[in-house]
């Protein structure tokens, strides 16, 4: 299902009563944060709310802000337009079984050609509602002109001239979301990129710092790939346009989040999972598209003869605050809007968050992509416990010695699974989604000597834990049952087990089914 506006998905939530609405004041310095906060711990992930008089330096915005809206199994599907996201991916596996691929990079290609399939790729625009209100900003440039002088008073009238004053980003609804935070953040934007030397378009979420009513931080991490797209900027001097856009369609932010391969477009997934093709418009101040549709667009540059500027402190998905560090400046040479947009927000910090929703749903729909390299693989779940990226739970059918660090290994090297600090490794009749069970078997089935591992790789740079940024040890535990050729000697014991007619005649007897 499309949603034409992200008020439409708002609308159907309300309908579905998974929305409240807060009439009353609430400031976007903290407030907001600690309200969603609560919301977000509830069992299932609480609701969404929608903040109708959301306070930026005590005046009331002409923004309400919606937060928590993808914070629960229901609304993420709801969001995809479908009833369970089990769904798409039975639907996703069925299309790519139609040519099974021989390699990775083949199922890459078969990935990209499974999308085009159902719907065609994105479709440029003239305009868009996104475009409803335009205002330009005239960027200060020392290699060009400076800033344009104030507006002159007429001096017979002495009336100045009536120019609405636009928007800065002083003016928008972003929340400071923690006490130590280095300020407010932009924690929902979809950035958009080019690779320089392909065009390729990259759709990206990168947290933005506001520093100013003009300028931002740009905090792409090294191994994203924004961040290549920079590099190749940077060694070239060229400016290189960006734009961040807010809202439209629930999918977009979905998309931005999902672990594609590099190159392959991000709309033309949000295409195939909205089964309608995006309509893309160009941006005001550069040749960026962005989607018609979309509630905020901000438009702008970041320069690589510019110095990096400190970005941070930040109370980040990981349960701590990431402490400072340098990133490019961002310049915004436009901002334009719907006259009804709503600015969509979230906040990150210990979990269970509403980020746990969107990366189990990446999980579930991709689990297909996963199987056409690892047949063995039965299910994979990431535990809120483990903030994304630090704990992986993998279930498989083994059939021979060592096949559990096969997948370990594997794993590791696909994608942002090289972030994973841990694996644990069970059978195909141990249910991953179970932390308790999955915790059972790793401590029941494990010699820790004999059946871990540790290797050296990438680490997420917002990981504190790690000795040097970007670089840690990765720890992966075989929890299966061990087969001749794995060290082991001895007999493997059933499980305890009932006898299932007893088990029946119990529930006859007692009325317990």
């Amino acid at each position: 299902m499309a949603f034409d506006s992200f008020r439409a998905f708002l609308n159907q939530l309300e309908a579905a009563g998974q929305l409240t609405r807060i009439s009353q004041p609430v400031a976007t310095e903290l407030e907001i944060t600690e309200l969603a906060d609560r919301e977000m711990k509830k069992p299932g992930g609480g609701r969404a709310l929608l903040f109708e008089k959301p306070m930026v330096n005590g005046k009331v915005s002409p923004f309400p802000v919606a937060i928590n809206t993808l914070g629960s199994a229901s609304r993420m599907a709801a969001s995809l337009g479908v009833p369970s996201v089990d769904d798409l991916a039975r639907d996703l596996g069925a299309l790519m079984k139609a040519k099974p691929p021989t390699s990775f990079r083949e199922a890459v290609k078969l990935l990209g050609t499974a999308f085009e399939l159902r719907h065609a790729r994105p479709k440029s625009v003239k305009t868009g509602p996104c475009k409803e209100v335009v205002h330009h900003f005239t960027a200060p440039d020392s290699r060009r002109e400076p800033w344009p002088a104030a507006p002159v008073i007429n001096a017979a009238t002495a009336v100045a001239p009536l120019v609405p004053q636009p928007p800065t980003l002083l003016d928008l609804p972003i929340l400071q979301c923690w006490p130590l935070d280095g300020g407010r953040f932009i924690t929902l934007p979809c950035v958009v990129t080019r690779d320089p030397d392909t065009g390729d378009r990259n759709l990206g979420m990168y947290r933005i710092q506001i520093y100013d009513d003009r300028t931002t931080g740009m905090h792409w991490q090294l191994q994203k790939v924004a961040a290549r797209h920079g590099r190749r900027y940077y060694e070239t001097g060229q400016r290189m346009p960006v734009a961040i856009f807010l809202g439209g369609d629930p999918v977009f932010t979905f998309c931005a989040t999902a672990p594609l391969p590099d190159g392959l477009d991000e709309f033309l997934l949000a295409g195939y999972l909205r089964k309608q093709s995006v309509a893309m418009v160009k941006c005001e101040t550069n040749d960026l598209e962005v989607p018609a549709n979309a509630d905020f667009v901000i438009e702008g540059y970041v320069d690589p003869v510019e110095p990096l500027r400190l970005e941070g402190p930040f109370g980040d998905h990981t349960g701590y605050y990431t402490l400072p560090e340098p990133y490019p400046v961002f310049h915004i040479t436009a901002i334009t809007h719907r006259r009804d947009a709503v600015y969509p927000a979230t906040i990150v910090g210990l979990p269970p968050m509403e980020d746990f929703y969107i990366g189990a749903a990446s999980v579930r729909l991709f689990l297909p992509v996963f199987r056409m390299n690892f047949p063995e693989l039965v299910d994979i779940a990431l535990p809120a416990e483990g903030t994304f990226h630090n704990l992986l739970f993998v279930s498989i059918r083994k059939t021979y010695p060592m096949q559990a660090y096969k997948i370990m290994h594997g794993l590791w090297g696909m994608g942002q699974m090289m972030f994973t600090k841990y694996i644990v490794v069970v059978d195909e009749d141990v249910d991953v989604q179970d932390t308790s069970k999955v915790m059972f078997h790793l401590c029941a089935n494990t010699d820790p000597q004999r059946d871990s591992i540790f290797t050296r790789g990438p680490a997420d740079v917002l990981d504190h834990a790690t000795s040097e940024i970007a670089s840690g040890t990765k720890q992966g535990f075989d929890a299966t049952r061990k087969l001749p050729g794995e060290g082991f000697h001895r007999p493997w014991p059933p499980l305890i087990k009932m006898d299932p007619a007893i088990r029946q005649k119990i529930d006859t007897l007692f009325g317990l089914r």
